[in-house]
């Protein structure tokens, strides 16, 4: 079994709807966001999966939330930007593109000390 890492970055703005401390008030990270994938097998020239392409499908997803309120993007217009919400999301809109592959998690970084990792189920 092969595992694949990316990580891509975005700046953006958020605020937590009820939360009830400092974080319901807009602020800014510099979010970290890592895609593993995992294959059993390599193509024809040796490859699990091309890094180039992975990144590209992710900065797909994620380069509409960079300088911006991400409260303002769907479907955190509705639902919270948590961590949590941005890892869930960021896996649901990749799972159809990466059909060839399985998603190991999704790691997203608020700081460099905080983060979640989405594990599908």
């Amino acid at each position: 079994m092969y595992q694949i890492s990316v990580e891509q970055h975005f700046d953006a703005a958020h605020y937590l709807r009820g939360y009830g401390g400092k974080c319901e008030a807009m602020h800014g990270h510099r979010y970290r966001v890592v895609l593993k994938v995992e294959t059993s097998g390599l193509d024809d020239i040796g490859l699990a999966y091309d890094f180039v392409e992975l990144k590209k499908h992710l900065a797909g997803v994620v380069d509409r939330f960079d300088h911006t309120c991400i409260n303002d993007a769907p479907p955190f217009d509705k639902i919270n930007p948590s961590a949590e919400n941005i890892a869930a999301t960021i896996y649901k809109e990749l799972k159809p593109r990466l059909a060839s592959v399985t998603i190991s998690n999704v790691e997203v970084w608020e700081s460099p000390q905080t983060g979640v990792i989405y594990t599908p189920d």
